[in-house]
């Protein structure tokens, strides 16, 4: 089957806008410009490798970090990689999508492809057929990840809380590591505030503020991020945060240090702004409402830091 004149370059234009919204398939949207940008990112000690358990505020699975300075033992994982081995941008799911979809594309421009020789209408079934091998292999790849990450067994038992957005519990430690942490309304009330002073002094850009708050493993992430939006001339405010609802993963003592992973339901009103005009170019006027995984460390009798912020699914 052979394509007219006009029709082959129809295709081929196709090709060509698909080519240049290729690297931002894994790129932030708008909406998940707020603290953190959208990544898992950071670390949670022993447990930087093992999902967190789920809770009713955060009934799915927390996404493995895809930023993180952790560096786990097993040899599946390199220095720098986080848990994002097969999920993160450039990762090696990325390098072979890209492969893959840049030789479909390659092929409809230039009449090759999967089915090199045939001719276009194959060069469009072959570039159908490669997007289909990408989607079973990340889907195939996430399913292992995900067996592979919660093959230890947590638990995390729950009660009322003091606080009308919290529900207390009880972590459980995961081996001689570690020990369980008991979690009163006092640690809360830290954490909500926690919320509430990092997103603010993210809008504010303060990274003196931010170095009093957060890790500096947390701080360089946030810096790096504030340099991006800096490039775009751009500044992400966010403003009316409100917890809404959260609740205990677990919580643990190693050595001295302790740590709390808590599931949030947070909503606020998150916008990107033109630098020099003020203009709205990303997010909305409206609150939004986004669930995330956050894990708080401090050293013992010292003050809660965010060490750790994990998207769920």
């Amino acid at each position: 089957m052979n394509f007219t004149k006009s029709t082959r370059r129809a295709v081929q234009a196709i090709a060509v806008l698909l080519a240049l919204a290729v690297p931002t398939l894994s790129a932030v949207g708008p909406a998940d410009a707020r603290i953190g940008g959208g990544f898992s990112s950071g670390s949670r000690g022993s447990r930087s490798f093992s999902l967190p358990p789920s809770t009713s505020t955060a009934p799915g699975t927390a996404q493995p970090f895809n930023r993180s300075f952790s560096q786990p033992s097993s040899p599946s994982f390199r220095p720098g990689m986080g848990g994002g081995f097969f999920n993160r941008p450039g990762g090696l799911l990325g390098g072979l999508a890209a492969g893959f979809l840049g030789a479909g594309l390659l092929g409809l421009l230039f009449g090759g492809g999967l089915f090199s020789g045939i001719g276009g209408f194959s060069s469009i079934l072959g570039l159908l057929l490669q997007l289909a091998l990408i989607f079973f292999l990340a889907r195939w790849a996430m399913n292992w990840w995900q067996r592979r990450s919660t093959a230890q067994p947590a638990y995390a038992g729950a009660g009322l809380g003091a606080s009308p957005n919290m529900r207390n519990a009880m972590g459980f430690g995961l081996g001689s590591s570690s020990t369980p942490l008991q979690i009163g309304p006092a640690d809360y009330e830290a954490f909500e505030r926690l919320l509430n002073e990092t997103q603010s002094a993210w809008s504010d850009e303060d990274i003196g503020r931010l170095r009093r708050l957060a890790t500096p493993e947390m701080v360089s992430f946030f810096e790096n991020d504030l340099q991006e939006n800096r490039a775009r001339n751009q500044i992400n405010k966010v403003s009316g945060t409100k917890l809404l609802q959260g609740d205990l993963a677990e919580a643990w003592r190693e050595g001295d240090t302790d740590y709390a992973t808590v599931a949030l339901r947070f909503s606020m009103i998150d916008r990107m702004l033109d630098r020099a005009t003020g203009r709205l170019v990303g997010g909305g006027e409206q609150p939004q409402e986004a669930v995330e995984v956050w894990t708080f460390v401090r050293p013992r009798g010292g003050d809660w830091m965010l060490s750790a912020i994990q998207q769920t699914n």
